[in-house]
């Protein structure tokens, strides 16, 4: 780095007489801001006036050989050097800062200091003690090595501060990095494990987001629908539109559903009544044709009133007849005596239902 002195020009020879002398300006370099002019004169090193107006017809300026540009502005300046560790494969390096300003810039331009940093790493190499402090860990315990390595550095500061004539230079802090190969292999597993948060992150909130979702749904389409809205996501003549054309076709829907529902029922009761009816008129058929007495009338009547009023084929009424079928007599095969040695009076019906079984 180019510091303090920034850089260093040699000036040539000014003929003539000393009240025609006088050196062109682009002879002298331009200052940047915070940085002086320092001439030499023969075997003296002079500054400039600073904030005078340069002037080339200065006697500094004619009688200079050369002229050095030196920074006068405080600097942060840093400084490494190699520790060793409890491994030959590894080591530690130590990266200390110091504060540095130039207060005397004839000094500075004399010993024509252009990189601070030369010093100051000689000054760190000089404590021969601090490889002894760092030796005894491992590379991955490099906190603890920090925490050694700033109490020795401030220690020795202290005791033997830093010197570089014509400047004021002070220890700032001391800071201890492991080497590239660790520190590759740190970033490396902060990567993968930043990786899989990223990774466990997103599935957390896709899972959240999907356990919303669910539960959105199950409030209902007309939620769902109010949730879009809001969101702006969805129009709400279109939602309108959806729910009136939904309820057409639920009214639709039920009204077939009522039709063919009355329509069953109604099948139903109509082919119950026909077998309600078949069943009497084949009752009545094999009651007409016993000849057993039957009040015929009162059977017809009821046919009537279950079949609705009408007649069934092949039957009929007789006005002023009481009954169709007269009492004959009895059959003489229906005609015998009990089990119990009885007459059955009645012509062969049976009294109990015993006399079911023979």
């Amino acid at each position: 780095m180019n510091y303090p002195v920034i850089a260093e020009h040699i000036l040539a020879t000014v003929q003539g007489a000393w009240w025609s002398r006088r050196r062109r300006r682009d002879d002298v370099p331009q200052l940047p801001p915070g940085a002086v002019h320092v001439f030499r004169v023969g075997g003296n090193y002079r500054q400039f006036p600073e904030g005078m107006v340069f002037d080339p017809s200065h006697p500094d300026v004619l009688d200079a050989s050369s002229v050095s540009l030196v920074d006068t502005r405080a600097r942060l300046v840093d400084v490494e050097r190699m520790l060793p560790s409890v491994s030959e494969a590894d080591n530690f390096t130590v990266r200390a800062s110091f504060t540095c300003q130039v207060t005397d810039p004839t000094v500075i331009a004399r010993q024509g200091i252009i990189d601070v940093t030369v010093p100051l790493r000689a000054y760190l190499m000089g404590d021969g003690d601090l490889p002894r402090v760092s030796a005894g860990y491992r590379v991955e315990e490099v906190n603890a090595v920090r925490t050694e390595v700033g109490h020795r550095m401030t220690a020795y500061s202290t005791i033997v501060p830093p010197r570089v004539a014509g400047m004021n230079v002070e220890f700032v802090s001391a800071e201890v990095h492991a080497s590239d190969d660790l520190r590759d292999w740190e970033q490396k597993l902060r990567d993968e494990r930043r990786s899989r948060e990223l990774q466990r992150g997103q599935r957390d909130f896709e899972t959240q987001a999907a356990h919303q979702i669910a539960e959105l749904f199950s409030q209902g389409s007309d939620h769902v629908d109010a949730f879009g809205i809001a969101r702006k996501e969805i129009d709400v003549t279109e939602v309108a539109a959806r729910i009136h054309r939904n309820t057409e076709e639920e009214s639709v829907r039920r009204h077939k559903a009522e039709t063919a529902e009355r329509d069953h029922a109604q099948s139903l009761e109509t082919t119950a009544a026909q077998v309600r009816r078949e069943v009497l008129l084949t009752l009545l058929r094999q009651m007409g044709g016993s000849e057993y007495g039957v009040d015929y009338h009162q059977v017809l009547d009821q046919v009537l009133r279950e079949t609705g009023g009408q007649a069934a084929p092949g039957l009929g009424t007789t006005t002023g007849t009481t009954r169709m079928v007269e009492p004959g007599p009895a059959r003489p095969s229906r005609t015998k005596t009990g089990r119990d040695g009885s007459y059955d009076p009645q012509g062969g019906f049976v009294k109990d239902e015993d006399d079911l079984v023979d």
